[in-house]
């Protein structure tokens, strides 16, 4: 008996019990569905998320105090002219902010909104990649200067402003007017990283509001990707030396955070994988089992093809075959099932559905090779069977 005729026995046995395959397949379906499914959310959700951070810049790092040892910001800590000094003895670094966080009351011409005002220069749009709806963001010179300029949020200008262009019109900071230059484009974020309403001043501007002279941290980008953890290294180093501070000081990057989001997605992911191939497991089960049923049903069945010259190695490969057919069948309505309802979640959540060629593949034989694992042991039992005693089996 050739293989193409076992796998038309195959079709048949599975045809002369519908539900009873169906019911089986069920298993398979539900298990190729729930990996795929898996793979795809996964793997979109860490390209989205991979998307969203590369907004701020992949050569973006940040220098802070480093609280976990009990350290806190104090005046004088960051400075301006930490800045100047940083960027004479570090070559690496393109941009470099200073950057300071506080909670004001503005008032516009429309209303009044308690929203963060961060201080910082002329740079730190270059450092975070902004894009302007109107207007322009306030530069190098206004920071140098000390000009009540301010840079408004899409939002927080609506809030503020109502709609329409706000650019040239008087905003209360704290008491304090200031001109808005420009209003920064809104970025649609799946995971909401621009949700809050900000506006941005001359870190000069901050210090006449207050009187109080604080940097809360340094934010800049390196020439190259490769060059941040030299570029952080070094300016660690020096603030260390200029304000007498060892480990006072703390550095990441971008590139870190990246990392660190991989990994946290990378083994959710291998989490959920892991319950989708239980499932796929328990299928597999029930597959043997009803080949096991199925054994002991066509026992006379096996019993005549043995006596009229099947041997041993037919009757195991027409058993593994049928069971790896209920697998394959099972898997490619998986793989249909579940790149279809990738697709949906993609949809919803706005993100690309990355069901790649590879997925199908090692679904594909993931599935065969549980019909494999799963049937032999059916199989074999079936190609054992002493032919006389077979026949005698009604």
């Amino acid at each position: 008996m050739n293989f193409w005729e076992s796998i038309g026995l195959a079709v048949e046995s599975i045809k002369a019990n519908k539900m009873r395959s169906f019911l089986t397949t069920l298993g398979i379906v539900i298990g190729i569905t729930a990996v795929i499914l898996v793979m795809a959310i996964g793997q979109g959700g860490q390209a989205m998320l991979i998307k969203e951070m590369e907004k701020f810049g992949t050569n973006l790092f940040v220098v802070y105090v480093n609280y976990q040892e009990g350290g806190y910001t104090r005046p004088g800590d960051l400075t301006e002219v930490d800045i100047n000094v940083i960027k004479e003895l570090v070559p690496e670094v393109k941009y470099l902010s200073p950057v300071r966080y506080d909670r004001m009351n503005l008032r516009g011409s429309r209303g009044e909104e308690m929203a963060q005002v961060i201080g910082t220069n002329g740079e730190y749009a270059l450092v975070r990649n902004f894009d302007t709806r109107w207007g322009n963001y306030f530069s190098q010179a206004d920071y140098l200067m000390g000009r009540r300029v301010v840079v408004l949020d899409e939002e927080l200008a609506k809030d503020l402003f109502g709609h329409g262009n706000p650019v040239g019109q008087r905003v209360m900071i704290n008491g304090t007017a200031a001109t808005v230059v420009g209003v920064l484009k809104k970025e649609e974020s799946v995971f909401g990283f621009n949700a809050s309403k900000n506006a941005y001043i001359p870190y000069s501007v901050t210090k006449s509001i207050t009187r109080w002279d604080m940097v809360h941290q340094f934010e800049g980008s390196a020439r190259s990707k490769e060059e941040v953890d030299q570029a952080m290294e070094r300016i660690k180093t020096i603030l260390e030396r200029r304000h007498n501070a060892p480990n006072h000081y703390v550095t990441y990057s971008m590139e870190a955070e990246m990392e660190s989001a991989n990994k946290i997605t990378g083994i959710m992911t291998l989490v959920v994988s892991c319950i989708a191939g239980i499932s796929l497991f328990v299928g597999g089960i029930g597959v043997m089992n009803i080949m096991l049923v199925s054994v002991t049903e066509r026992t006379r069945e096996i019993g005549i093809r043995m006596a009229l010259g099947a041997c041993r190695r037919d009757i195991l490969v027409q058993f593994l075959i049928e069971a790896v057919s209920i697998c394959v069948f099972g898997g490619i309505m998986g793989i249909i099932l579940g790149y279809g309802g990738a697709s949906v979640v993609a949809y919803f959540a706005k993100w690309p559905s990355l069901v790649s060629l590879k997925t199908i593949l090692v679904a594909f034989l993931f599935s065969a090779g549980v019909g494999v694992f799963f049937g032999m042991y059916p199989a074999n039992k079936a190609s054992k069977l002493d032919p006389i005693e077979a026949l005698r089996r009604e």
